[in-house]
Formats: C-alpha cells, sequence, structure tokens
C-alpha cells in the first residue's frame, strides 16, 4: 500500500511540475551532434541507460545536458538563445540554430538519410530555422524547412533497356511502391512542417503531433522499419523522452499513429519515348494511415545491452475501420493463425487491406572497450505460426548489423580513432526466390504506394531488394572528425533476377563509392563537408542482350558520380 500512495505522489508531483521540463528534440539527421553524442557515450561521458534506437533524441531530459537540445555537447553557459521569458519564469521563448544543408550530384541521384530533400541530380538545399516555445507542460517547437532541387536531366532506366521481360518486371515493382526516378522534369521547391511538434510533456512522458522524422532501431546508415530517408509524415505520438527505470530494467519506446502520403509523380515521366507507359497502373489518391510501435528495453543486470522490437501497419484511409484494433494493430497478433478467418480464407491482414512489417534488434555497448555491436532483423510477412517460424527464418527476411570501435590516439587522451562498419541486406534469400515466394520489401500488392512517404521508402535508404556494405575509419576530438568512407551498394536484386535471363549473373548494378569527410564546430557554427566518388558498374542494371562470344567481355554501360555536401549550423 506505501508504495501505491508513493507512486501517486510521485505522479501528482510530476504534473505540478512539468513546467519545469524542456521537450525539445535534435532532429534526427542534425549534422555532427547525432554522431558526437554516440561516441560520448561509448566514451562513458553520457547516461549508459540511453538506447539511441528511439529518436529523435530528447538531450536535456536524456543526458540531463544544460544546451544539449541547442546543438552544444557539453554544459556550455555562452550560449544564449532565449529570447523571451515569463515573468512567473514558467514560459520561455527561444530561438532554435539556423541549419542551411547542401548537395550536388555531378550525373544523378545518391544517397540517403536526408529527409525532405529528394533522390536529385544537380544542386539540391535543405533550409531551416525556427522557435521553440514552452509554458508549464505545453511545448510549441516550430521548425519549418525549405526545400530546393535544380533535378537535372539524368540517364535512367529508359536508356539502359529494351526487352519486354525487363520492363514488365521493372513495373512490377514500380506498380507496388511509390519511388519515382524523377520528381517531375524540372526545379522542385517545398515548403514543409518540417522537424515541428506541439506536446504536452510530463517528463518522462510526452504526448502531442508532430511532422518530425523518426529513427527506430540500432542502425546509423539504414534502419529496416523508420529512418529518415524520406519526409517527416504527420503523426500523433505518444513517446518517452528519457529511460523509464523499473526494478527489471528501463524502458523506452513510442507508439504513433499517421498519415502517409504518395508523391503524386508516375516511376518514369510519362510521354517520353521508350518509357512503356502502356505498363504503368496509377495510383489510388487516397491517403494512408500508419500505425507504428517501437519498444527498447535495458535490462538491470547487463550493463550496456538493449533488446527492442518495431512493428508497423498501413492501409488506405478509406479501408479503415473504427476499433481500437484499426488504429492501433501493432498491438494484435503476431502470427497468421491468430488472424486466420476459416470461413473466408483471410487473414485479418489481408481482410483489412493492411501491410505490415515488423523487426527485433540488439544493441550492445561495451564502455570499458570503447566499443558497440549491433543487429536488427526483420520480415515483411507473418509466419502462420511459431513452428513455421522456426522451421523457415529466412522467408521474407532483412537484416542488417554493424558495430564501432573507439581507439584512444595521442598522448592527451582527447584524441580518438573511431573504426565502424555497417551490412544491410533486403534482398530476397535463396529459399524465397526457389521455393517460398516472398513480397520485395517495401512493395505491396494492395499498398500501391509501398511503404513510402512523398515518394521515398521511410525504411532503409537503400530500398527494396538493396543490400550494403559500408566502413568509415574517422580520427575526432570532441566535435571535430576527419573520415573516410568506403562502401558498395547493389541496387534492387529482386528487380534484378526478375529481369534477367536464366543464367546470365553478370549484370548487376553495384555502385563502388569512397569519399571523405569533415565535422568542424568554431564558436556558435557547427561545419559538416562530405565528397565522395562513386563508381557504378552496370549502371541502371545494363540488361541490354548484346552478348559477346567471351563471357565476360560484353559491352559493358557504367557511369561515374561525383557527389559533394556543405552543411552549415548557426547555434544561438
Amino acid at each position: 500500500m506505501k508504495k501505491i500512495i508513493a507512486a501517486i505522489v510521485i505522479g501528482i508531483s510530476i504534473m505540478f511540475n512539468a513546467y519545469k521540463i524542456m521537450a525539445q528534440t535534435v532532429p534526427v539527421g542534425t549534422p555532427v551532434i547525432e554522431d558526437a553524442y554516440r561516441r560520448a557515450q561509448l566514451l562513458g561521458k553520457l547516461d549508459s541507460n540511453v538506447s539511441f534506437t528511439v529518436r529523435p533524441l530528447y538531450p536535456l531530459q536524456a543526458f540531463r545536458k544544460g544546451n544539449a537540445s541547442l546543438f552544444y555537447l557539453d554544459n556550455d553557459t555562452s550560449a544564449k538563445p532565449v529570447i523571451y521569458t515569463t515573468k512567473n519564469g514558467k514560459g520561455l521563448v527561444q530561438l532554435l540554430p539556423i541549419t542551411l544543408m547542401q548537395q550536388y550530384n555531378t550525373h544523378n541521384p545518391y544517397g540517403w538519410n536526408d529527409g525532405a530533400m529528394i533522390p536529385a541530380n544537380g544542386y539540391q538545399t535543405l533550409f531551416s530555422a525556427g522557435f521553440y516555445a514552452k509554458y508549464k507542460f505545453l511545448s510549441v517547437q516550430f521548425r519549418p524547412e525549405f526545400v530546393y532541387a535544380e533535378n537535372k536531366f539524368f540517364d535512367g532506366f529508359t536508356q539502359a533497356q529494351n526487352e519486354e521481360r525487363v520492363w514488365k518486371a521493372f513495373y512490377g515493382v514500380k506498380n507496388g511502391t511509390d519511388m519515382p526516378e524523377r520528381f517531375g522534369s524540372g526545379a522542385y521547391t517545398k515548403l514543409l512542417p518540417g522537424q515541428s511538434s506541439i506536446r504536452l510533456n510530463f517528463d518522462p512522458v510526452s504526448v502531442g503531433v508532430s511532422t518530425e522524422n523518426l529513427w527506430w532501431g540500432p542502425g546509423v546508415r539504414n534502419s529496416l522499419l523508420m529512418s529518415n530517408t524520406a519526409t517527416g509524415f504527420l503523426h500523433a505520438t505518444l513517446n518517452t523522452t528519457r529511460p523509464i527505470a523499473t526494478p527489471i530494467g528501463s524502458f523506452e519506446g513510442q507508439v504513433v499513429g499517421g498519415k502517409l502520403v504518395g508523391s503524386g509523380y508516375s516511376p518514369l515521366v510519362l510521354g517520353q519515348p521508350g518509357n512503356r507507359d502502356d505498363l504503368y497502373k496509377p495510383k489510388p489518391d487516397n491517403w494512408r494511415y500508419f500505425s507504428g510501435l517501437v519498444l527498447t528495453y535495458h535490462p538491470k543486470w547487463v550493463p550496456g545491452l538493449f533488446l527492442g522490437l518495431t512493428r508497423s501497419f498501413q492501409t488506405y484511409q478509406k479501408d479503415m475501420g473504427k476499433s481500437f484494433n484499426d488504429y492501433f494493430p501493432v498491438f494484435t497478433g503476431v502470427t497468421k493463425v491468430s488472424t486466420y478467418d476459416p470461413v473466408s480464407g483471410l487473414t485479418g491482414e489481408d481482410a483489412k487491406n493492411r501491410d505490415q512489417l515488423t523487426s527485433l534488434f540488439v544493441r550492445w555497448y561495451f564502455t570499458g572497450a570503447q566499443a558497440e555491436l549491433y543487429f536488427e532483423y526483420g520480415k515483411n510477412d507473418h509466419n502462420w505460426d511459431l513452428r513455421d517460424l522456426f522451421l523457415d527464418p529466412q522467408h521474407s527476411r532483412a537484416y542488417l548489423w554493424g558495430f564501432k570501435k573507439i581507439f584512444n590516439a595521442g598522448s592527451r587522451g582527447d584524441e580518438h580513432i573511431q573504426v565502424s562498419a555497417e551490412v544491410s541486406e533486403l534482398s530476397a534469400s535463396a529459399n524465397d526466390v526457389a521455393i517460398r515466394h516472398a513480397g520485395i520489401w517495401y512493395t505491396h500488392s494492395t499498398i500501391k504506394q509501398g511503404y513510402t512517404n512523398n515518394g521515398e521508402v521511410i525504411g532503409a535508404g537503400i530500398g527494396p531488394g538493396g543490400s550494403l556494405q559500408s566502413l568509415d575509419i574517422s580520427w575526432f576530438k570532441g566535435l571535430k572528425r576527419l573520415g573516410l568512407q568506403v562502401e558498395r551498394y547493389k541496387h534492387n536484386q529482386d528487380l534484378y533476377y526478375n529481369a534477367v535471363n536464366k543464367g546470365e549473373l553478370r549484370r548487376h548494378w553495384v555502385d563502388l563509392a569512397i569519399g571523405l569527410s569533415s565535422d568542424w564546430d568554431y564558436k556558435n557554427l557547427l561545419f559538416s563537408a562530405r565528397m565522395m566518388y562513386i563508381n557504378q558498374l552496370n549502371y541502371q542494371l545494363n540488361l541490354k542482350d548484346d552478348y559477346s562470344l567471351f563471357y565476360f567481355n560484353y559491352k559493358r554501360h557504367d557511369a561515374n558520380n561525383f557527389q559533394f555536401g556543405l552543411n552549415v549550423a548557426y547555434r544561438f
């Protein structure tokens, strides 16, 4: 009884003191700072209970950093962003950092995890600024984004293909997802609400409405269910702002219900010679309801270990029911047999025209060793039951894994070398290709836009059937960092195997990239720059029938691309 009374008293205390809470976030994809936080945790300088698997971060709550939410790594008292404070001290208004993100591709679109930016050739920029205001437990974060892309013409899929089987395979994928090759035929501009939110904050929980980008899971280059590759979508959210301690360990999590929209563009620009418009099937003009969940558990007995799960559903708004399970299907059964209707012969998802994805993940970091390992395993289709899962775990699977390791460098101990690597695999397993057919990740036969928002995947940026191996070696000191990146990106393998002749294994589209990057801080400024060279082997799959007598001596269709990026943030 005493414990119950104590819990009630604590709850009332939180309610009456909520005005002290600041629920500012560091947006997903913030240059310099996000990676610096994660490095600082490995060095033992930040709270070891924070999982980094539920983002955006709330640094003031999670790390108890005085100016962390203002893009400062340490308690820097020189920052004075507050422009107004109420007389009773329960409210304030402060300026948010001004951010300018820029990139330039010389040949064709490349890259992901860039939020409201689109896949585009040529110059592109994203500008954001705004303010944060709070009064007692109510907070408003207004941080709109303006995007401009030159969106220059580039040699696309049309130039590399000429066979019926290839086009049927191409539209077999594109008619089940909304991923246009090019966003129109001219310059692209858009003003968006960006990283904005209205919240009620009761530490350690926050509830509200937001258009912020989200990231779920331990990955750095990719996340199977939620990343910042696409534009942030409008959603209602109930989430933790820091780990919630319990007798068995701590928990972090988020539940969202949101609105996904289409891009309004066709896979290829219609009306152009050779684009096979006759195979294109227009998508329904209806927004989709998205329901998602992420939950992370940190056992108190195993320091640095985080176990988590993610789950998501989407359905067209016109097909929505009105029950609790219709709005929050993330709490329904995880096997097909649990929702099977023997009369109709349909599972619950088929009957309701819904699509679902799920994943399990692990992150384990070792402060003493200044290192971390992580893994995520996902499914884009239910197994029939647990027996089926154990018999055929590779069915409809995708996965990623990675590690980071920091080495001390320099005699003063404030300089370090970080080595990190990540492998992501979304292409179908051999079992799914030869025996048990599985749908291509992020595509769907009923939800024609697939797992996208505004024309880009909201999961792993490498897209349907993609795979990536990346390696990063960096020197850093505080916020300053110099790095070398190498990666191999294999484009949609599921499309490739549906399009090639039997036994044709020479034409995979593989990008080999190498680049330099740097982060730097100077007074109130943050800089982030990168320069990358991409050698694109068999660009756009190169599936023309130009076979030669010697198997590997065929006519190659390769390309070279350079990508340059420069981001600048001013912290008030």
